[in-house]
Order: C-alpha cells, then sequence, then structure tokens
C-alpha cells in the first residue's frame, strides 16, 4: 500500500498497478456481514474458474467499510468456506500477498488520499449538509413520488464558503462530481451499455465523515493499486458502471473490463431467501453435502458452458468455461435437484481410494454419535467393514448421513427378532436356516452379490413349500429386522458370514 500511496501523491499522478503475473487478476469482494452465501459462492467461484483457465490470480479482497453491518468472525468465516469449497484465494488477508492489505478497513490512508486527489482536481468537493437536511430531501421527494436524489447544494460552494464552514469545525463528507455525457462501455455478458447517472442521482457521497469510503470509491481506488484486469460481479452493479468508470476519468486510470453475472434465483424465479439460512454455505455442509455438488449446481443452472451437464468437476468447469457463452438471463437454481448432484460426485469420491478413506473416517464417527446410545459392536467401526458398506451402497446413497438413517440401522446394530416373528413367514424356518448356514460356513466369503444371488435361488428350490419370494423376506428379517432395504444377497455380503451365521443362530434360539 505504501507504493500505491506514493503513486497517489507523486506530481505525475497515479499509474495502475500491475503484478508479475501474466494472466488475469480477479477478485471477490464480500462484505463480511454474516455467511457466504450460494450466491456468493457462485460470484467467488465463476472468477476462480475465469483466474485459473487463463493461468491468472483469484484474490478475495474483505470490503468492511460500512463497519455498522460487519459481524465478528465473518471474514475468517468466508476464507473457510471458499476453502472447503476448494476454490481458495491465491492472495487474501490471511494469505498476504503483494497488494495488500486485502481489507478495506487497513486501507483507509489510501482512501483519504485518493479524495484529497479529486477534492484538488476539482472532481469531489466537500458537503457540509446535515443529515436532517438530507432526511428532508428525501421525504419531500417521496412526497412528490419522486426518486429520492442528493440537490447538489453543495456543489456550488465558493472556496471561501468552505473555508468558512471548515473553520467552525462542521461535520463534512466528499462528494464525487457527476458527469453529464458518459462514455458507454462494453461489458463483457451485456454488451454495450452506458448509464447517464448525473442525470438521475445526485453527486454520490465517496468519503464518509468517520473516514471510510463508500463502495464506489474503495472499489476503483482497489481495484487500480491492486491490478486487477477483470471485475466480474452481480448483475446489481451494472447501472453504477457508469460513474465507476467517471472516478476512473477523474483519476486519470486505464479501467478494468467488466463482466456482470446474471442473478442467481430460485426454481421460480424468486430471490434466494436468507432468512432460514437454508442457502448458507455452513448449513450445507453441515448436513453433508460435498463441495463438488454445491460448485456443480450452482454452474449447471445457468451459463458460460457449451452445453449443461450433471457432475463436471472443478477441473471440468476450469476447462469448458468460456466467459462469452455467459448469457443476460437469470439462473434458475432448484435445490431439490442437490442430493441427485450429491449423490454423483459421492459415488466418484467413494470410487477414489485416497478419498474413500476420509468418507470411512466420517462414516466411523457418523456411527458413533447416533448409535451412541446403543450397543454398537466394535466390528461394525472397523475399516474394512466401512469400507464394505460404502462400496456396496455406492449409487444408493445420496448423503453419507442416509447409512445412519433407521432404515440402515441393521449394519451397525444388531436387530432383535424372534422365532415366532419368522414362522409367521414360513414354517421352514430351521430348514432355511440349516441351508443358509451351510451357504454361509463353505463358500460365502468369496461370493459377490450375483454369485450369492444365484446360490439362494438354488437353496430356495431345495425347500418343500416356501416361494422365493417368501424365503427372501423371512432372511430379511432375520438379518435387519426390516421388510424394505438392500437385496438380501447385499445384506449378507456387507455384513460378512460371520454376522449372517450369528444373526441366523440368534432369531433361531430366540
Amino acid at each position: 500500500m505504501a507504493r500505491a500511496l506514493r503513486a497517489l501523491r507523486g506530481a505525475a499522478g497515479p499509474e495502475r498497478g500491475t503484478g508479475p503475473e501474466r494472466g488475469p487478476r480477479v477478485r471477490f469482494g464480500p462484505s463480511p456481514t454474516g455467511f457466504l452465501h450460494l450466491g456468493g459462492l457462485r460470484t467467488a467461484l465463476y472468477n476462480y474458474i475465469f483466474a485459473k483457465k487463463h493461468q491468472g490470480t483469484f484474490i478475495l479482497r474483505v470490503e468492511d467499510t460500512d463497519q455498522n453491518r460487519v459481524v465478528p468472525g465473518a471474514a475468517e468465516g468466508i476464507e473457510d468456506m471458499l476453502d472447503w469449497a476448494g476454490i481458495p484465494p491465491d492472495e487474501s488477508p490471511r494469505r498476504g500477498g503483494s497488494f495488500g492489505p486485502y481489507q478495506q478497513s487497513h486501507r483507509l490512508d489510501l482512501y483519504k488520499s485518493a479524495s484529497d486527489v479529486l477534492l484538488e482536481r476539482g472532481a469531489a468537493y466537500r458537503c457540509f449538509c446535515t443529515p436532517q437536511r438530507l432526511e428532508l430531501l428525501k421525504k419531500e421527494a417521496l412526497r412528490s413520488q419522486q426518486t429520492p436524489r442528493y440537490d447538489n447544494r453543495c456543489r456550488h460552494l465558493t472556496p471561501a464558503e468552505v473555508s468558512e464552514k471548515l473553520s467552525q469545525g462542521l461535520d463534512w463528507v466528499v462528494r464525487f462530481r457527476l458527469e453529464k455525457g458518459v462514455e458507454p462501455f462494453q461489458d463483457l455478458v451485456y454488451g454495450w451499455n452506458k448509464h447517464e447517472v448525473a442525470d438521475v442521482e445526485g453527486d454520490p457521497v465517496i468519503l464518509k465523515g468517520d473516514g471510510f469510503p463508500t463502495y464506489h470509491l474503495a472499489n476503483v481506488v482497489d481495484d487500480h493499486y491492486m491490478g486487477i484486469s477483470h471485475v466480474l460481479r452481480g448483475t446489481e452493479w451494472l447501472t453504477s458502471t457508469s460513474k465507476h468508470l467517471l472516478l476512473y476519468k477523474a483519476f486519470g486510470w486505464d479501467p478494468p473490463q467488466f463482466a456482470h453475472l446474471p442473478l442467481l434465483l430460485n426454481k421460480d424465479g424468486g430471490k434466494l431467501s436468507k432468512r432460514q439460512g437454508d442457502i448458507f454455505l455452513e448449513r450445507f455442509a453441515q448436513d453433508g453435502y460435498l463441495p463438488e455438488a454445491l460448485l456443480d449446481i450452482i454452474t449447471n443452472c445457468g451459463s458460460g458452458f457449451a452445453e449443461k451437464q450433471m457432475g463436471r468437476t472443478l477441473k471440468e468447469l476450469i476447462s469448458q468455461f468460456e466467459i462469452g457463452r455467459i448469457t443476460t438471463h437469470s439462473a434458475l437454481l432448484d435445490l431439490e435437484k442437490l442430493p441427485e448432484f450429491n449423490r454423483i460426485h459421492l459415488t466418484r469420491h467413494i470410487e477414489n481410494e485416497g478419498l474413500r478413506q476420509k468418507l470411512i473416517r466420517d462414516v466411523q464417527l457418523l456411527v458413533e454419535h447416533v448409535y451412541r446410545d446403543q450397543q454398537v459392536h466394535q466390528e461394525v467401526l472397523e475399516k474394512e467393514y466401512v469400507e464394505r458398506v460404502l462400496l456396496l451402497r455406492k449409487g444408493h446413497i445420496s448423503l453419507l448421513k442416509n447409512l445412519v438413517s433407521s432404515d440402515y440401522s441393521y449394519l451397525w446394530v444388531r436387530p432383535s427378532v424372534s422365532r415366532e416373528q419368522l414362522q409367521t413367514i414360513s414354517a421352514e424356518v430351521d430348514e432355511i436356516g440349516k441351508l443358509v448356514l451351510g451357504l454361509m460356513t463353505k463358500q460365502a466369503a468369496v461370493l459377490t452379490v450375483e454369485e450369492l444371488n444365484k446360490e439362494l435361488k438354488s437353496l430356495q428350490k431345495q425347500t418343500k413349500e416356501t416361494k422365493y419370494s417368501s424365503m427372501m423376506k423371512l432372511l430379511r428379517l432375520a438379518l435387519s429386522g426390516q421388510q424394505h432395504g438392500p437385496s438380501v444377497a447385499e445384506m449378507m455380503v456387507t455384513l460378512g458370514p460371520k454376522e449372517v451365521c450369528g444373526r441366523i443362530h440368534k432369531a433361531l434360539s430366540s
């Protein structure tokens, strides 16, 4: 920042900051007012994949100039969630970098110097209007059914009048002098645009009385001195871009390229609601969703890619992304589809031996937590057993926590099933039990689910009057205490010969 201050104070005026990187420099600038939500994640992701596709740099800049709204710990939480999502910044408050500080509240001297430059050039002026006067202007405009705007009263103060007010110790802010005749700019998404801001707005405040800048000044100054080459941000800032370009012109700086991203909306076209907390990343992480599934669904519902495709990895998102393919249509997010996206990525994790090891540990912790008040045998917490469960249920579960639901309780806790219950299904309980125990003793340890299915069908033919469906119903009840679930053969392979024999013996003798 010292380099930036020297540039501002130099006689030749400021020069646009540039970094040693050849690729683009982009930034994600959240306000630390709470948890990171899906809309913020999407903006961060598009910046990240654009930077990585072009061997550029992704920067996290915490925009905390509105101190009244800052939530303690929120800035750290946002960076934590970017790390969790697999899109960590290259430069940030935590990681540092050559263009820091990366928190706007630590850059106040730079904004003060920048506003001084604009005051000296006559591009800005001090405004002494009181909050009471501004409130009256607002009420009068609303009463006349007009959009409230500042009337630029202090723009016309003479230097002598300004000096007089300063000598009286009056409070003041700095306003930027909006000029008519803005030049059009080419947005990478919305094409050619221009907004005659001077016709619809009063001169905006750029430096507040407490020394903190507003968004307009802070972002222009920071984007310049951090060497930002491309600004990818939400479409709500599109109408402010002409105002920002006027600031760049007043400073004598070249602006970055702009790309405004369409809104992320509910599937019905309404705004994403933050009230129930169901769009915050922490919520999804706590519920067991994989970050890859979230990255997949928020890009799948939007644009920037040649085609819609479920199951894209981050590497594929980077390689397939084209900024020119982003359309102006809002992205409609259907979160009811998220479990299916997660199922696809969870299957991929299970198939990957390295990623599977973490899943095994996660399942072990889930079992200990959910069934801590019940008698869980240590055998079911062994790595080999949990790994077998994952591999056999691959593609059938959307979340790891599905495996500790009541439907799968038999995997972790032995059911209580009586002989009488089994006899209501078939009178040949003992015969069926002996046949299965014999099979388990001989060769079941090396049988696959498909092979075991064939063996069970052969066993059924050795019974006198029990149908195959009844025999499966009986075995399912003996092994799981349930009437529905995976195939009996899969249950037997999962539980293993020793446990299957133990459960059948227990049911027959109870």
